[in-house]
């Protein structure tokens, strides 16, 4: 469920705001009970509804009156079997909702002063996996608007093995070009276009199948899509799209005219992996590009991220951290696209 839908929830707006909202973590859990539960307790045990037995000493736990079985308002929630304080989880929510660029597990560690980079490592990780609605709706589909698409490389540069040998990873990108209203300063950038939602997701490789089931699983049907002239995505037409090649032919010029947005969100993705994060491994890319979607499709109410964070979060499974070590977690992505 995402912000819009979560409107009885408040959101701190500043950083007094966030102390006075959530002080300690009886503050916090009663805020997951109320967006878990806005009209009452009803217990999903025996599904009674009625007030619930609350415990000062353990504010994250109900029991219910009916049938006098343990409630965790961290169960089914990313939080869930953490040992960590839910003060400390609503902090790390609100630090990732709310820092424009982001942040890194060594920077949060510090601002927490959590002991071990694991720990840091890990929550951070758990809220990524939340970052992404599996029931999210395809971008694009409106008339007055296309879409572009478009891939790129990723990762460091791999030297000592060979002419044309890399460990780059293949990322593929859709994002929606919207049109500014007339008589704003920023007309003239862009010829008035901008960025609306974008969609990343990790590709094995550039041929059709490939590239074609990544834009079938993140545009609309029908909507019109702009490309490059590479004939992976010569398959678009008969998939349903209105697809509009370009023949860039090398020119830089021509790129700028025709596709100058996803090239942007390029440029934005690569200065935040390396300016942020100073690189990520190649099986946990699909996990920034969850963060980087959820904040740049947010970059307008980055507190109301907050809110929408928790929400997402609140219904998404969590890796352990023996899975995210071992990479026998896979990170979520919109369907099809995992």
């Amino acid at each position: 469920m995402d912000v819009l839908a979560r409107e009885y929830l408040p959101f701190p707006q500043s950083l007094p705001e966030f102390q006075r909202f959530f002080p300690d973590d009886a503050a916090c859990a009663a805020y997951l009970e109320k967006a878990r539960w806005n009209g009452g307790f009803v217990c999903p045990k025996c599904s009674v509804v009625g007030e619930p037995f609350r415990f000062e000493a353990r504010p994250g736990v109900l029991r219910c009156r009916a049938c006098r079985k343990d409630i965790s308002l961290m169960a089914g929630t990313v939080m869930e079997r953490s040992h960590t304080p839910l003060s400390t989880w609503f902090w790390a929510a609100y630090l990732m909702a709310s820092q424009t660029p982001g942040m890194s597990a060594v920077q949060f560690q510090r601002q927490l002063g959590l002991s071990r980079y694991e720990t840091a490592f890990g929550i951070l990780h758990k809220l990524r996996a939340g970052m992404v609605r599996p029931e999210r709706d395809k971008i694009g589909g409106k008339p007055q608007e296309h879409v572009e698409v478009d891939e790129t490389w990723v990762g460091g540069r791999t030297r000592g093995e060979g002419r044309g040998v890399h460990h780059k990873i293949l990322v593929s990108c859709a994002v929606e070009v919207r049109r500014r209203q007339p008589g704003t300063k920023l007309d003239n950038r862009k010829d008035g276009r901008y960025a609306g939602r974008v969609r990343l997701a990790v590709v094995p490789d550039r041929s059709a199948n490939s590239l074609g089931s990544f834009v079938e699983n993140a545009v609309a049907p029908r909507s019109l899509i702009v490309t490059d002239d590479w004939s992976g995505y010569a398959g678009l037409r008969k998939r349903g799209f209105d697809h509009h090649p370009i023949a860039e032919c090398g020119d830089p010029e021509i790129a700028e005219e025709f596709l100058p947005i996803i090239h942007l969100v390029f440029a934005n993705l690569k200065t935040w992996i390396n300016g942020i994060h100073h690189g990520v491994s190649a099986k946990h890319l699909q996990a920034y590009l969850n963060e980087f979607t959820f904040r740049f499709n947010r970059r307008f109410y980055p507190f109301n991220a907050f809110r929408s964070l928790l929400g997402i979060a609140g219904g998404a499974a969590a890796p352990t951290f023996d899975g995210l070590y071992s990479g026998e977690w896979i990170h979520p992505t919109f369907s099809g696209c995992g």
